[in-house]
């Protein structure tokens, strides 16, 4: 993939392709679907939905993508193999699922911040960095998928989760069972020396009321309080240590990819690039107004992690990914570049990022 450059005038670029894009002929219309890893009506569900309306506005009806839910022709685990098969055109999900076919898989949308990133930091590391560039070396040389890819979606950084008691330090985590995502994120937890399981998002909620499990990590505000746990569990720490970056992809079969012309492809990118920038504003508002509802409505607190798991879990996780990479040299490979570049962009950015944190904080009175 030609890299493009990420820019906040992408609706500027938007509306030149538009312009210059004649309404589409029934017969010069490309129409694929879109293959997705979400339930209908969940606000990244309704994200890609808008990817959808964006594309064929752009390409001026000429390129019209069906999104799918979870499960609608094949289930989540077999997005990946469907879509190089050509059972779909293309697919959403996001790259660290595939960690069980190669542990790379993992870095490239599941991000802890070992390197000290935001979101933002991961994000400029495909567009100004080697990221796409290894993204697309790990489909096609390791994980072998007749597939090309685009990011599409950001969601983190995700909260810590939900307790049924408070914690004050470390010390008291480890005393609880905790769910947490699979694979390697599970593993930094269990480094810390937190008993950590994982279990999908159905059986959250019942596992909480049984008391099977103390504390749970889901997604954000916006789609926790459609899972539930506000019913079990009232505190809630916002401030996650192993999801600070999570972006999502949207894969297509390389054959169907290689057939678009040059326009299309610039389209389907262009079209991603905004549906990105979507996806961070409404992750910004949508979850500050559910977590009014979760504080006014059912009566949660917030609560800050404690401070001295920060630390601990830098250790762990970079004790974690450093035998990742000694076992495996295309892990190690993209462990290096993005600690590489997060040389060069965590020194400036976080003194950026820590001019809005004081302005907040003294918005809030603090």
């Amino acid at each position: 993939m030609k890299r493009l450059r990420l820019s906040f005038s992408v609706l500027a670029v938007t509306s030149l392709i538009l312009i210059g894009a004649p309404a589409a002929n029934a017969a010069e219309t490309v129409k694929f679907k879109v293959q997705s890893a979400l339930v209908s009506g969940s606000l990244y569900f309704n994200i890609l939905e808008s990817f959808a309306k964006r594309l064929k506005a752009i390409s001026g009806g000429r390129l019209q993508a069906e999104i799918l839910p979870e499960g609608a022709v094949v289930k989540t685990n077999e997005i990946l193999d469907a879509v190089g098969a050509g059972v779909v055109q293309a697919g959403f999900c996001w790259t660290h699922f595939w960690s069980g076919k190669h542990p790379a898989a993992y870095l490239f949308s599941d991000q802890p911040s070992v390197h000290g990133m935001d979101q933002l930091g991961f994000i400029a590391w495909y567009y100004e960095g080697e990221g796409y560039k290894l993204y697309q070396e790990l489909y096609d040389n390791y994980l072998k998928a007749n597939v090309h890819g685009v990011i599409i979606l950001a969601s983190g950084g995700q909260p810590l989760g939900w307790f049924k008691e408070p914690i004050n330090n470390l010390a008291d985590f480890r005393k609880l069972k905790y769910r947490s995502p699979p694979g390697l994120t599970g593993k930094l937890f269990q480094e810390m020396g937190i008993s950590a399981v994982a279990l999908p998002g159905s059986e959250i909620v019942p596992a909480a009321q049984k008391g099977v499990i103390d504390a749970a990590e889901w997604i954000n505000p916006a789609e926790d309080i459609k899972l539930g746990l506000q019913q079990v569990w009232k505190n809630y720490y916002l401030q996650g240590v192993h999801q600070a970056s999570d972006l999502g992809e949207l894969t297509f079969n390389k054959d169907f990819w290689n057939k678009l012309s040059a326009q299309d492809k610039a389209q389907i990118e262009v079209a991603a690039q905004a549906t990105m920038m979507e996806s961070v504003t409404a992750h910004i508002y949508r979850n500050a107004v559910a977590l009014i509802e979760l504080q006014k409505n059912y009566g949660v607190v917030v609560r800050d992690t404690p401070a001295d798991l920060y630390p601990e879990f830098i250790r762990a996780a970079n004790t974690v990914t450093d035998n990742a990479a000694k076992d495996n040299a295309f892990f190690k490979k993209v462990l290096e570049s993005q600690r590489a570049f997060a040389d060069t962009i965590v020194p400036y950015w976080t003194k950026q990022l820590g001019l809005y944190y004081s302005l907040g904080n003294a918005t809030l009175g603090k």
